[in-house]
């Protein structure tokens, strides 16, 4: 029985660009106009010792922050089943080996070993990732 396709609705793989596209887009710009706008202000407070010590904090923490994103997405991408534990206030994850998708992880391993040991930059590397990713999804369906 063939699939019902509406006439009107995007391809899955379109659609889902064109939302990624867009959420990037309403994501990114707003924060590049606030630095944009607010650079020569933040320069001029660079000399202010108090000040400088708390906008190193906020980098620090902003870091922090992206780290936590990175390491949590990375878990549920390469990882079908992950147990949460619970340890002195702290939530912290622990991926099942088994249900690991090999695809994923060598995926990462190459990304890995082109940004460090061949110091190939971070746009070219997620372009060439995002590929190899679209390439064996289209090949494994």
């Amino acid at each position: 029985m063939a699939a019902y396709r509406n006439p009107g609705m995007l391809d899955p793989m379109l659609a889902g660009t064109l939302g990624a596209a867009l959420t990037t887009w309403v994501t990114f710009v707003p924060c590049f106009l606030w630095i944009l706008v607010g650079a020569p202000y933040i320069e001029a407070l660079r000399g202010n010792r108090f000040l400088s010590a708390a906008l190193s904090a906020i980098t620090a923490a902003v870091v922090g922050v992206i780290l936590n994103l990175a390491v949590w997405f990375g878990l549920h991408v390469s990882f079908e089943t992950i147990e949460e534990i619970h340890l002195a206030g702290f939530r912290l994850f622990s991926p099942e080996w088994q249900s690991a998708d090999p695809a994923t992880l060598c995926l990462t391993a190459a990304a890995l070993l082109a940004m460090l040991k061949f110091k190939v930059g971070m746009i070219p590397t997620l372009i060439g990732a995002a590929l190899l990713g679209a390439l064996y999804h289209y090949a494994a369906v």
